[in-house]
């Protein structure tokens, strides 16, 4: 089955079926449909989906857009702005603990979005109702995480490049402080979160790289027989293949790898006629209480994937005309 994935505005991404083969090619923008209407979003990947992964996709592409669809696009930004002022004064004067990050109208105009941060829990039922009657459209409240609200906000990282969560993530990995010290790096808050607040999802990244460098590499924290005594090794590092050793007299050394297995092979020579023994690179002597670093697996802090989007929205229909007084319903749960 063909499909496309297509990026909405706040970096929202969604997969639709294509029918109808059309011939897109990246980069350009397609109308889709949505529960109750249309919208407009860019080619970012396209290609054929199995049978099950069919199942979770729920809407098609319409068609590609022209000129009607891009001028009506413009339209939609100007009335966002419009919104986005109008959402700010009357959560402010239903004095609502709630931070608004941004504001996306549907390309028909039948629906506008506001996603918005809080601390916990927001009644923010009255406040629906006063947006249905002002705005005269179909109101949708989504309450976002940390990580979302840095997706839906352009900006750039330490690395001096455009954030991840803007470019090219779509969804998102639980990262933990044990990806940090696999690889090395100083268990410093500041420097290992992001924009957000939270671990930087780019610890992920080289995290498969070191696992399988260290395993050429003796064991940190550990002690060793070699031609000179015993040797803690206190650091290695996998660029330089240099190893880091603290002898029993006292003495530092930083020897590369090849020196390190050298020392260690000659720990221990064989009697004629009898094999040596095997290295002690392999078969640690013992283990250093005061400079080991154990894997702390289980203490370790993670951190859980955001809760989705979908599972926080509370919306409202737009309220009729003065002569039909019934006033728009409100659907959804609104989840931390």
């Amino acid at each position: 089955m063909n499909f496309l994935e297509i990026q909405f505005q706040g970096n929202r991404r969604k997969r639709y079926f294509n029918p109808d083969r059309l011939p897109f090619k990246l980069n350009e923008y397609a109308v889709v449909e949505t529960e109750k209407g249309e919208d407009l979003g860019r080619v970012v990947a396209l290609g054929e989906v199995d049978a099950e992964e069919a199942k979770r996709i729920r809407y098609s592409v319409l068609r590609k857009a022209g000129k009607p669809e891009y001028a009506r696009r413009q339209k939609m930004l100007e009335r966002e702005q419009k919104a986005s002022e109008t959402a700010i004064t009357k959560i402010r004067k239903h004095n609502l603990p709630m931070k608004l990050v941004r504001t996306e109208y549907q390309l028909d105009g039948r629906k506008v979005t506001f996603y918005f941060t809080a601390e916990g829990r927001v009644d923010f039922r009255a406040l629906v109702k006063d947006l249905a009657a002002e705005l005269r459209t179909r109101i949708d409240l989504r309450q976002i995480g940390a990580r979302d609200e840095s997706r839906k906000v352009p900006g750039f990282g330490v690395c001096g490049r455009q954030l991840c969560c803007n470019t090219f993530l779509s969804q998102f990995d639980p990262i933990t402080t044990q990806m940090a010290k696999q690889q090395n790096l100083p268990l410093n808050p500041a420097k290992l979160s992001g924009n957000c607040g939270r671990l930087r999802c780019c610890l992920q990244y080289e995290l498969d790289f070191y696992a399988e460098q260290m395993q050429h590499f003796p064991r940190l924290g550990k002690s060793y027989k070699t031609s000179r005594g015993a040797a803690l090794v206190t650091d290695a590092d996998i660029f330089q293949a240099n190893v880091r050793l603290r002898f029993s007299d006292g003495d530092e050394e930083t020897v590369s790898l090849s020196e390190f297995k050298e020392l260690a092979s000659g720990a221990a020579p064989a009697a004629t006629g009898e094999k040596k023994e095997e290295s002690a690179a392999t078969e640690p002597e013992t283990e250093s209480t005061d400079d080991a670093a154990p894997a702390e697996k289980d203490q370790s802090q993670s951190e859980a994937p955001e809760p989705s989007e979908e599972d926080q929205s509370q919306s409202e229909a737009p309220e009729p005309p003065p002569t039909a007084a019934e006033e728009g319903q409100q659907s959804g749960d609104n989840r931390q």
